[in-house]
């Protein structure tokens, strides 16, 4: 008989602040619709036991996180004694930490991987179509079945906490599964029920407009500092340590930053300390572009790119460069890249170069060095229409299963108003929208899900 998964003495474990961890490895298809053809992808979970209840994990509930991206894997948490982990374990849950599929442990996607395993690029753009939330959330109930195998039905349901892109997974998995939840958490992540991406940037570069005024109110004197910088760039070929180059556009994705707790200061820093190179070094030194590199995550995670604008895409609605071709058309002139057209503008050395947000562009095929290597797969993406349904609309109108979510009201990535119209089609759902905190609110603040859990339950009715 197979032993039960969370029998096996196998598995490497260990101890941290306030939990043991397990380190588990699942064999999932591929592709679900057809499991038979044995194609399959190893899928990581990193298991946390509440410290003393090890014996108890197979009665425990389990509280499953689905991490931001598209792209990322999860963060190790050092410790279970604060946060989020600290409030799910005093709720009686163990908790499992997933990479998805593709990130991380979990059949990473990369270059060289690849290459490894494909000839040819259409073979690849089939391959990584395979790697949306649907499939995300088919890996999660085949990895439920199996951690819950003996069971009785109603001890077998999973509770969900998602941040940003994982809360576009529980909608997913409310859609695909709900019986198979218990209760659902969403941290500045409901989607918004689109075919594709066109609606979102229309949203987003109009609150980016809005960051980029309160940064240069922060930091009036990096107005002059950036535009510099934009000049230096614009003249010198300026290549990065690992091999990828800083172009104005490139720079300009600083602002990445400003949607999270602390993001100007960071950009200001790195701004500050390239003009102060440009005035001592006449060139940017090996620390400051090496802090650049660093902040940017589209070469250490490429599906953060290269599937960035599918997590949107429905019915057959292919992205083409949604992002590029809204600015295009739209914010061309706010958010311009050629510095010769932003010094030929006429509006003098006072006019502030806005940078852009969390958004993607094929140049970036180009200034980045692992996404070179995946420029034909990026544009085959950008042009699929293979694309499956990710909601369904009708099973969320009847949704039973509790659920509640913070929409951050200034959230650069995930659009208010969008993420409004979506809880008011989920039955049921409890939304707390709230200002005081940015897109990384779960990470920044323990207070977000404890008010959260608050909220599911009644202790809050006042909303």
């Amino acid at each position: 008989m197979q032993t039960h998964e969370l029998d096996k003495t196998d598995i490497e474990t260990y101890v941290i602040p306030g939990g043991t961890v397990y380190e588990r490895f699942f064999e999932c298809p591929l592709d679900y619709s057809q499991p038979q053809n044995g194609q399959t992808v190893r899928v990581f979970v990193r298991h946390i036991v509440p410290l003393g209840k090890e014996s108890q994990m197979r009665e425990l509930p389990f509280m499953l996180y689905l991490q931001g991206g598209p792209g990322f894997e999860c963060r190790f948490p050092g410790s279970v004694k604060g946060g989020w982990h600290c409030t799910a374990i005093a709720e009686g849950y163990q908790i499992l930490l997933i990479d998805q599929r593709g990130t991380g442990l979990s059949s990473p996607i990369n270059a060289d991987s690849l290459d490894a395993r494909f000839a040819t690029t259409a073979e690849k753009v089939e391959y990584v179509s395979r790697f949306r939330a649907d499939n995300i959330v088919r890996d999660c109930e085949h990895i439920r079945k199996i951690l819950c195998q003996d069971r009785a039905d109603k001890d077998s349901k999973l509770a969900l906490l998602g941040q940003s892109f994982g809360g576009f997974c529980i909608t997913t998995y409310l859609s695909l599964f709900p019986e198979s939840i218990s209760k659902a958490f969403i941290t500045g992540g409901i989607p918004p029920l689109v075919d594709g991406p066109d609606a979102v940037y229309q949203a987003t570069y109009s609150r980016m407009m809005s960051r980029n005024k309160q940064y240069y109110e922060k930091f009036p004197r990096d107005v002059a500092r950036v535009r510099s910088i934009m000049k230096h760039l614009n003249e010198v070929d300026v290549a990065l340590p690992d091999g990828g180059r800083l172009s104005p556009r490139r720079f300009q994705q600083l602002g990445i930053s400003f949607g999270f707790t602390g993001g100007f200061d960071s950009v200001h820093l790195l701004v500050f300390h390239a003009a102060n190179d440009l005035e001592t070094l006449g060139k940017l030194s090996t620390h400051t572009l090496t802090a650049i590199a660093s902040s940017q995550s589209f070469d250490s995670n490429p599906l953060y790119c290269i599937m960035h604008e599918a997590i949107y895409c429905q019915k057959g609605t292919p992205s083409l460069w949604s992002a590029h071709r809204v600015r295009e058309t739209c914010f061309a002139a706010e958010f311009e890249h050629s510095w010769d057209r932003i010094a030929a503008s006429g509006e003098g050395d006072s006019s502030p170069v806005y940078f852009t947000g969390e958004s993607v562009y094929p140049w970036m095929l180009d200034d980045y060095a692992e996404l070179r290597r995946l420029k034909d797969v990026a544009q085959g993406l950008a042009e699929y229409t293979g694309w499956g349904q990710l909601y369904n609309v009708d099973v969320l109108a009847k949704n039973t299963v509790p659920v509640a979510g913070v929409s951050y009201y200034n959230d650069m990535f995930v659009d208010f108003y969008l993420s409004e119209k979506t809880a008011l089609a989920i039955k049921g759902f409890r939304q707390w929208v709230t200002n005081e905190f940015h897109h990384n609110g779960l990470r920044a603040d323990s207070r977000v899900m404890t008010y959260l859990v608050n909220l599911l339950r009644g202790d809050i009715t006042d909303l």
